[in-house]
């Protein structure tokens, strides 16, 4: 039975996004852990204390339970709003933090080498402008590699699927096809 890591990086609980984390779960059969940064108040900064200690594998507390429930999970989603062509600041300092050397990535000849392997991921991102505008000046083409394939297919995980949500608070907006699109994805890859 596959482990469903969901980590949820929106400030509003009255949501789209949080819509997409409920139908997530409802999609997830069983073993679910959810991830929301914002009740757990997060703290995404990453000291050079803590990066430094990293390096010899001494991990502060709130990063050792993070790091046992990414071992601990086959499937890892992240459900964020796209906020200045990035992750929101709590998601990516989260992961600042949580993916670190020795934990997601270590070195290697000639190059890193990603630990996180045999995990698969996918990634529920709402936008505000529309996929078709996003696309046509290569945004979306960009955020594979950067915010997708780039980041974690260097830290071991080679399955990286991204949904792109355009048009988000608008009312002609189908919100109904993209929690479909949302369930149909979670049950692919929990398979």
């Amino acid at each position: 039975m596959m482990k469903h890591l969901i980590i949820y990086a929106h400030p509003s609980n009255q949501s789209f996004n949080h819509a997409i984390l409920e139908k997530a779960i409802e999609a997830s059969p069983h073993n679910v852990m959810v991830r929301n940064l914002y009740q757990l108040n997060f703290d995404p900064v990453l000291t050079w204390k803590e990066f430094t200690q990293t390096l010899s594998q001494q991990y502060v507390p709130d990063i050792a339970v993070e790091h046992q429930y990414w071992r601990e999970a086959d499937v890892i989603t992240l459900i964020y709003p796209l906020w200045w062509m990035g992750f929101p600041a709590i998601l990516k300092g989260y992961l600042d933090r949580v993916l670190s050397y020795d934990f997601a990535y270590c070195n290697g000849e000639p190059e890193s080498i990603g630990l996180l392997t045999g995990k698969k991921m996918q990634q529920f991102v709402t936008i505000g402008n529309s996929n078709e505008k996003y696309e046509r000046k290569g945004y979306l083409q960009a955020f594979d590699h950067t915010l997708g394939k780039g980041l974690f297919e260097f830290c071991g995980i080679d399955d990286v699927r991204m949904h792109y949500f355009g048009n988000v608070g608008l009312k002609e907006t189908d919100y109904v096809a993209i929690l479909q699109e949302v369930e149909q994805s979670c049950r692919e890859i929990l398979k």
